[in-house]
C-alpha cells in the first residue's frame, strides 16, 4: 500500500529539500519503489540535489495541466533504482498547481506501484505548502535548533492537524515525526542552541533522527548528490538511520552530545 509522505517545516532554509533528497533515496536503497515531488514551484532546487537538472524536461505543472503524462516528466535517478524525481517548474506560478490536479498524479503513482510517495514542501504556510501536506500520511517535520524555525514547525503542526485530508475526512491523524537538522553539541553546550529536549518539549513530537552540523551537506548539494550517498559522512549515517527508525528499526540516537576533548585537544585546541 503506497504511503503519502511530506517533509514540512513552514520556514525557509532548514533542510527540507536536503532532507526530501537523503530520505527517498534512502528507501530506495532499501529496495522500495519511491517517488519524489518539488512542490516549489518557481524555486526549484530538488532537482539540483538529486543531480538530474540537465535531464528536466517536463515537469510537475505540466503533469497536473495535462501538458505531459507522468510517464513523460518522471526522471528515474541513474544512480539508485526504484528512485524517481518530478521536478518543479522555474517558469510558472504557485496557482498553477490545483488539489484535483495533486490528488490525480499521487492517485497515478499510487496506481504505478510505488510504495512511497514523498512531497517535498516550500517554505511558509502558502497554497504550494498546503497542497504539499494535504494528501499526506506521514509528515516529517524539520526543524533547526533555533526558536523561530521551532515556533513555524509548530504552525506547520496545526495546519497538518487541521487542514488535511485526513482531518477533513475523519481518518486517523497525520503521523508526525521531527527531524533535527544542523545540530551542534557543542553548541547546545554553550547555550547557543536549543537542546533536543527543548525541541521536543516545544512541539511534542517523536524525534526521528537529529543531522549534525556538517559541511558534507552543502558539498553534496553542490556536487548534486544527496549527502546520504557519502559512505563516511556523519550526515549520512543519520540520515539512513533516520530512514532505518522510519521503516520501523528501533535504533539509539546518535549525534546529540558533544565528543569529550582529549588531552592534545585541550592543550592545543584541535
Amino acid at each position: 500500500m503506497s504511503r503519502v509522505v511530506v517533509v514540512t517545516s513552514g520556514k525557509g532554509g532548514v533542510g527540507k529539500t536536503t532532507t526530501s533528497a537523503s530520505f527517498s533515496t534512502g528507501l530506495a536503497l532499501k529496495g522500495y519503489k519511491v517517488a519524489v515531488i518539488d512542490f516549489d514551484v518557481g524555486l526549484r532546487n530538488l532537482d539540483l540535489i538529486m543531480g538530474c537538472e540537465r535531464r528536466v524536461v517536463y515537469d510537475f505543472v505540466n503533469v497536473v495541466q495535462g501538458e505531459a503524462t507522468l510517464q513523460q516528466a518522471l526522471i528515474k535517478d541513474k544512480r539508485v533504482d526504484n528512485l524517481y524525481i518530478l521536478a518543479a517548474s522555474q517558469t510558472r506560478d504557485k496557482d498553477a498547481l490545483t488539489q484535483e490536479g495533486v490528488e490525480r498524479v499521487i492517485e497515478e503513482l499510487k496506481e504505478a506501484g510505488f510504495d512511497y510517495i514523498v512531497c517535498d514542501s516550500p517554505a511558509g504556510i502558502e497554497k504550494g505548502a498546503q497542497l504539499a501536506l494535504y494528501f499526506a500520511d506521514e509528515a516529517l517535520i524539520v526543524t533547526n535548533p533555533e526558536v523561530s524555525s521551532v515556533r513555524d514547525s509548530d504552525r506547520i503542526l496545526g495546519i497538518l492537524q487541521a487542514k488535511s485530508k485526513r482531518a477533513e475526512s475523519g481518518e486517523g491523524p497525520i503521523v508526525e515525526h521531527l527531524v533535527l537538522t544542523r545540530y551542534n553539541p557543542a553548541r547546545v553546550e554553550t547555550g547557543e542552541m536549543l537542546s533536543v529536549e527543548d525541541v521536543i518539549d516545544l512541539l511534542s513530537v517523536n524525534l526521528l533522527g537529529a543531522i549534525p552540523e556538517s559541511e558534507d551537506v552543502l558539498n553534496a548539494s553542490n556536487a548534486g548528490s544527496p549527502v546520504i550517498m557519502e559512505e563516511k559522512s556523519q550526515a549520512a549515517q543519520a540520515y539512513k538511520d533516520i530512514v532505518d527508525r522510519f521503516l520501523g528499526e528501533e535504533i539509539e540516537h546518535r549525534f546529540l552530545t558533544a565528543e569529550k576533548k582529549g588531552l592534545f585537544q585541550k592543550l592545543f585546541g584541535k
